[in-house]
């Protein structure tokens, strides 16, 4: 077919050959390797430039499980992912003292149970209760949460029918060796890293895009697309007119984190521990050569002298290092894209690590960018896309996250009480009322968090339901009462199956230091 003058295909003249990334630490080199890997063309060239001399925060060391489906696609082996980052399983979140002082759930990776004839498992299960039955915990529903109760793992086996084929997981691992993972991996493929610190950003007089970044000593990298993941720096995507900050501080106050590890007390636990504090909150992440932990709280209501006292009367084993603290902003770029600056990471947003999503929103912007990869000139109708879904998806986790704070039932501190009390974003307020009436959850976009999510939650903090939704009266009661307790069975003799996470770790070969010969779990 033949084309009119003057149109031409689309090929290597319009194609955006330098792309440069600013900033290493997790978000850099994941963005590296991802591109290195999907990008690497022959004639496109990935330039990362960081600077030894600037300090990452690196403290990022619990996640949740699409981090499976990136180390998947980098072709990363899971067993020597694990023994390169110290790593261990995390199957869920455990809450201390969030809905009332002395309460205590968990919130599990997966679901609970299984829905019958069309009717949400958690909806027959809150049919039991109201009937007076006891259908026992909703835990004992959930393979992940018996799993990590009792200690235990189990790597499911696509397209399992066990039980175990309903567990799911994350990782927790050393920040800072990930990085240096995907570093090694994003060489290999052909990444470049340059060594310096940005002095001055050169910009087009008439465009305004970046054109090159210039290093101490002179040196220029010039690139076409320039990916800022300087951190809270945000040393690009700061000076674009069209990315100012979303302040959201008022819904979620916390803006410190005293961080320090400890040595192990025990075999590490497959889970998280968060525990409610006085003016925030404190993190137990078990590694298996440490344990993280770290003291998340709000200035305002806190001195930092308090905080770090608190966090170090509440350790488990030895100190290893000084405590140090990070200061943080809870908010979003407007646009985490603006005209050839793409901001990952810090520069474009931060939540605060309580459901352990900051790894993810960098997954997600990375391959939210190779789905809308662009050409040169840049479409504004890709870029918006691009702003449009990760703003969604920043607005999503935001309001699960207030969710925890606003459902307290705690009024023993001026912190508890301004997030009890507090207005909340009207899509929050939505779902929280919809919940209330008839236990309902309705997913809107592309949620992060799912169904059962919201349920541990809103159950765990004490949000019961006025009622259940009359569908489920619809299903016969013995029948439902016969098929709950055959689950309740079956989730639990599978995971009585398992080994501990440890014995898992060590027979796989992902227990770092471990011998050859030991029987490898597939």
């Amino acid at each position: 077919m033949n084309r009119a003058d003057g149109d031409r295909s689309r090929g290597s003249d319009t194609e955006i050959g330098r792309v440069v990334i600013v900033g290493g630490g997790t978000a850099g080199w994941m963005a590296a390797a991802a591109f290195s890997r999907f990008l690497n063309n022959g004639r496109r060239r990935i330039t990362l430039v960081e600077s030894d001399a600037i300090g990452t925060i690196g403290v990022g060391e619990a996640t949740i499980p699409p981090l499976i489906t990136f180390n998947q696609m980098l072709d990363i082996n899971e067993n020597a992912f694990l023994k390169a980052t110290r790593g261990t399983f995390k199957l869920g979140i455990q809450f201390v003292d969030w809905g009332r002082a002395g309460d205590s759930y968990f919130h599990p990776f997966g679901t609970y149970g299984q829905d019958l004839n069309g009717v949400s498992f958690h909806q027959l299960w809150l049919r039991e209760v109201a009937r007076g039955a006891d259908p026992g915990s909703l835990d004992e529903y959930c393979v992940s949460a018996l799993a990590a109760k009792s200690g235990r793992f189990g790597r499911p086996a696509p397209g399992a029918k066990s039980a175990i084929s309903s567990l799911f997981y994350a990782f927790h691992f050393d920040a800072s060796l990930y990085a240096r993972h995907l570093r090694d991996l994003a060489e290999r493929q052909g990444a470049e890293r340059r060594e310096g610190t940005i002095v001055k950003v050169h910009r087009d007089g008439e465009s305004g895009d970046v054109t090159a970044v210039e290093l101490a000593g002179g040196e220029v990298v010039e690139g076409d697309l320039f990916i800022d993941c300087s951190g809270f720096r945000a040393l690009l995507i700061g000076e674009e007119p069209g990315a100012t900050w979303d302040d959201w501080s008022r819904w979620l106050p916390c803006d410190r984190a005293i961080a320090v590890p400890t040595a192990l007390a025990g075999p590490p636990e497959p889970f998280t521990r968060s525990t409610a504090r006085p003016a925030g909150w404190q993190w137990r992440i078990p590694l298996q050569h440490r344990m993280g932990n770290g003291h998340v709280f709000s200035s305002q209501y806190m001195d930092e002298d308090e905080a770090r006292t608190i966090l170090l009367a509440n350790l488990e084993g030895e100190v290893l290092a000084e405590p140090r603290t990070i200061r943080f902003a809870a908010g979003r770029r407007k646009n985490s894209w603006s005209r050839n600056v793409v901001a990952l990471g810090l520069s474009s947003g931060f939540i605060e690590p309580l459901e352990s999503t900051s790894i993810h929103l960098i997954q997600n912007g990375i391959q939210r960018l190779l789905a809308l990869f662009p050409d040169e000139p840049i479409s504004p109708v890709e870029r918006d896309e691009y702003n449009r879904g990760m703003g969604e998806l920043y607005d999503d986790v935001r309001d699960f996250i207030i969710l925890h704070y606003k459902m307290t039932q705690r009024d023993d501190t001026a912190f508890w009480r301004y997030v009890r009390d507090m207005e909340i974003p009207e899509g929050l307020a939505r779902k929280i009322e919809l919940w209330r009436l008839h236990g309902r959850i309705f997913r809107e976009n592309a949620e992060l968090f799912g169904t059962a999510s919201w349920v541990a939650v809103m159950l765990g903090q004490n949000l019961w339901p006025e009622a259940h939704e009359p569908l489920a009266d619809s299903l016969d009661e013995n029948k439902v009462a016969q098929a709950m307790a055959a689950m309740r069975a079956h989730f639990s003799k599978a995971v009585e199956s398992l080994p501990t996470q440890e014995q898992f770790l060590r027979a796989a070969g992902a227990w770092a230091g471990v011998g050859a010969g030991e029987e490898i779990i597939a």
